[in-house]
């Protein structure tokens, strides 16, 4: 009776979390975590093109590309990952652990009626405020983060279209994304953790071992196989980026993770909903890859990835109390089997190590 009770506790606390959610009401000084700059005239394919074009000849750096899996695929979505060269470089002497603010991305979807294209990006000015909200530096770094967030733009301008500025939920207020450990009373399933928090180790090392945790990280990820959209268990490694000496992205996905990502965050949402273009999630591009980090803050290399939770509120907010409610296992899914794939295989290695090396 009482585990009935706690549930019916649990149950209504997120009810009202998703309500405060869904009344929120936008004030001039918050911040799209998403930010749509460009509604294209021309196809999906001819849009793709022109950026790929136009970030062929700018200063940001193309990592790798990947147009997003999900079942009755009707609409078309890809996400670029990219870097600022000048964006690292203000951003040198910050601490590994921050290394996630340095990942760009590029969102390309078509959307609602007409399955007109549409260009977005994670907006890097939010996510600076988020991650480098601890920082003496703070207010260069966020001026660095504006300043790669108009190289995007001016970018994207090159594509054939109209250029538009249009903050995308979830949005906040810098206060709020400076201090993010959650939303609302919905706080309690991200455990009240901030980025750093929610920063869970999945490996540690000793730091003369960086590199080689590094290229064990890797060979485990690229061996690791997406086993499509009814599977969890498989990764497929898109992108390994170097942020200052200390630090390693690899940008990972899988068809399960884009799937109940897109469909998920489509579910309730009414906005671009139309008969041709049923999934208004694709928006949520710029959300993908999952990351794994290698990190040597000086003490320890640590392996770590976010709490999927923490990550799917910052991101996927508007999904809804309903489309959370009806997917409360999926954030504990992904976590499980991005760390199952990294502690697998390196519990392995150590099996087979000759006890006389052990």
């Amino acid at each position: 009776m009482k585990s009935k009770s706690i549930k019916l506790v649990q149950l209504f606390t997120l009810l009202f979390a998703f309500v405060l959610g869904s009344t929120h009401v936008r004030a001039a000084d918050e911040y799209g975590i998403f930010e749509r700059i460009l509604e294209a005239s021309g196809s999906f394919n001819d849009t793709t093109a022109a950026l790929e074009k136009a970030l062929a000849e700018s200063k940001l750096t193309l990592h790798a590309k990947r147009d997003l899996v999900y079942t009755d695929k009707v609409q078309q979505a890809r996400v670029y990952i990219v870097t600022s060269p000048a964006y690292m470089e203000a951003a040198k002497d910050e601490a590994p652990e921050t290394a996630s603010a340095q990942i760009l991305r590029i969102g390309v979807y078509e959307y609602g009626e007409g399955k007109k294209v549409h260009i977005n990006i994670g907006n890097p000015a939010a996510h600076a405020m988020v991650f480098y909200s601890g920082s003496k530096n703070y207010d260069k770094l966020l001026a660095a983060a504006r300043a790669t967030e108009q190289e995007m733009k001016d970018i994207a301008a090159k594509v054939p279209g109209k250029q538009v500025i249009v903050q995308l939920e979830p949005v906040r207020t810098e206060k709020t994304l400076n201090k993010f450990n959650g939303d609302g009373p919905a706080k309690m399933m991200a455990k009240f953790r901030n980025w750093k928090e929610s920063q869970n180790e999945v490996i540690k090392d000793k730091p003369e071992n960086f590199n080689a945790t590094v290229a064990r990280v890797e060979k485990t990820l690229a061996a690791s196989q997406d086993k499509g959209v009814d599977d969890s268990s498989g990764w497929r490694l898109l992108s390994k980026i170097p942020v200052g000496a200390n630090a390693v992205y690899f940008g990972i996905t899988n068809d399960y993770t884009e799937n109940k990502c897109i469909r998920i965050n489509s579910d309730f949402r009414s906005d671009g909903k139309t008969k041709d273009a049923p999934y208004p999630g694709v928006d949520h591009a710029p959300a993908m890859p999952m990351e794994v980090l290698v990190i040597n803050d000086g003490k320890d290399v640590k392996v770590v990835q976010y709490g999927e939770m923490w990550r799917m509120q910052l991101y996927f907010w508007d999904s809804g109390y309903m489309a959370f409610a009806k997917n409360t296992l999926i954030p504990s899914i992904i976590f499980s089997s991005i760390d199952h794939t990294l502690t697998s295989t390196a519990s392995a290695q150590a099996d087979a190590t000759p006890a006389a090396a052990k």
